[in-house]
């Protein structure tokens, strides 16, 4: 009777710690996302009065870069931008000054270039560019994921080289360009836009190399073999920002790392082309880039580390109790996906240049794009439709 009451108590006992440990990782997780609902009620921070009159945003001219550059410029900052695209550059700065009572600088710049004699000099414009400007933001949104939904065999060894250079040299480059201007003046907040692929899920097959330049660092050592000349530091783009927050905080700087998941972008174009109407759902998992760019301008200054929007910390949160080996297969059966759809993109514009060439613009350009894909999975599903149909009628 003792040993049996005993036993009684210890598996209370357990129950109760196990019920303990719960109820705080639940508490936790509700903390997390109460705070992110008072943040966005909170009344929006000055930011030209907190950190300075000017901003620059790399990537300016599309996706991502571009609604955080309109976002900026709505809030009353200046703005430098900088890309490699002088047409580019030109239309969304005249954007910008046509809609908004901001000033704007264009700096010609192809990151792709950086830890090249080429980039030196680009670099040395940047800096002069900036100099005796009031820079109070800097936002390192430059990011290349081509090739994309390849094998690693597959790609040039040149293609995989301009992605790493782009995701990591040059938002370090372009960090230390900057940096001194805001110590001297003693206010500042650096903004590196990473990917909540390295924070979220296992592994992002077909998508390696861009996974990997946006959570590790690469130093490649030329001349020498591309592989075997590669040293690996975990979680660069993250742990940079950490660090940096660290050292620089005292002297009234602060350094953030963004990681988003799946943003409505020309990267993301493939997932997105068929919804011209899209339900609540989606949007929550998908966000179009405006709708981001709103909830990362408002984290801005508000930790090391942050997924701003509410969708993506939701997903996080789901994706820590699924299983590592059902990630990598959703994510290598979603990929794979992709990659058919990006071959026969790659194809249609082959075949088809002067279709795709006619938009004046690159959102007409994206436009057509998009209908030719909505039409491609249009006919899939249609002849998915015809097969299950078929299937019954022999059952």
């Amino acid at each position: 009777m003792g040993a049996l009451l005993f036993r009684q108590q210890q598996e209370a006992a357990w129950f109760v710690s196990l019920a303990i440990l719960g109820a705080l990782h639940v508490a936790a997780v509700a903390f997390r996302i109460l705070s992110h609902l008072l943040l966005l009620l909170r009344r929006p921070t000055d930011l030209c009065h907190r950190y300075g009159a000017w901003a620059v945003v790399t990537g300016p001219t599309s996706g991502m870069g571009r609604s955080v550059a309109l976002e900026l410029a709505r809030r009353g900052i200046n703005l430098v931008l900088v890309g490699r695209d002088p047409a580019k550059l030109k239309d969304i700065s005249d954007n910008i000054s046509c809609t908004y009572a901001v000033q704007t600088k264009i700096v010609v710049v192809d990151l792709a270039l950086i830890a090249t004699p080429q980039g030196d000099e680009a670099l040395r414009l940047l800096r002069h560019a900036v100099a005796g400007l009031d820079v109070g933001v800097l936002v390192n949104n430059a990011g290349l994921a081509k090739p994309c939904a390849v094998y690693l065999h597959e790609a040039d060894v040149e293609a995989w080289v301009r992605m790493i250079r782009v995701n990591l040299w040059a938002l370090t480059e372009v960090t230390a360009a900057v940096l001194p201007g805001m110590l001297e003046r003693g206010r500042g907040a650096i903004v590196n836009i990473g990917s909540g692929t390295t924070l979220t899920i296992p592994s992002f097959p077909l998508f390696s190399i861009y996974a990997a330049s946006k959570r590790y660092r690469y130093i490649c050592d030329i001349p020498g073999h591309f592989l075997s000349s590669i040293k690996v530091h975990f979680r660069y783009v993250a742990q940079l920002s950490r660090s940096l927050h660290v050292e620089y905080r005292a002297r009234g700087i602060d350094v953030q790392c963004q990681v988003p998941l799946f943003v409505e972008t020309n990267m993301t174009l493939g997932a997105t082309a068929s919804r011209k109407r899209r339900s609540f759902l989606s949007r929550l998992i998908m966000p179009t880039s405006d709708e981001y760019a709103r909830a990362a301008v408002c984290w801005i200054g508000h930790g090391p580390l942050c997924m701003p929007n509410l969708g993506h910390r939701l997903e996080w949160c789901i994706c820590h109790v699924v299983p590592d080996w059902m990630l990598d297969e959703l994510c290598l059966r979603l990929n794979l996906w992709h990659r058919v759809r990006f071959q026969r993109l790659r194809t249609m514009r082959a075949s088809r240049p002067n279709v795709i060439n006619n938009g004046s613009s690159d959102y007409e350009r994206m436009n057509i794009i998009k209908a030719e894909l909505g039409k491609i999975w249009m006919k899939e599903e249609t002849a998915l439709w015809q097969r299950s149909r078929d299937r019954k009628i022999i059952e």
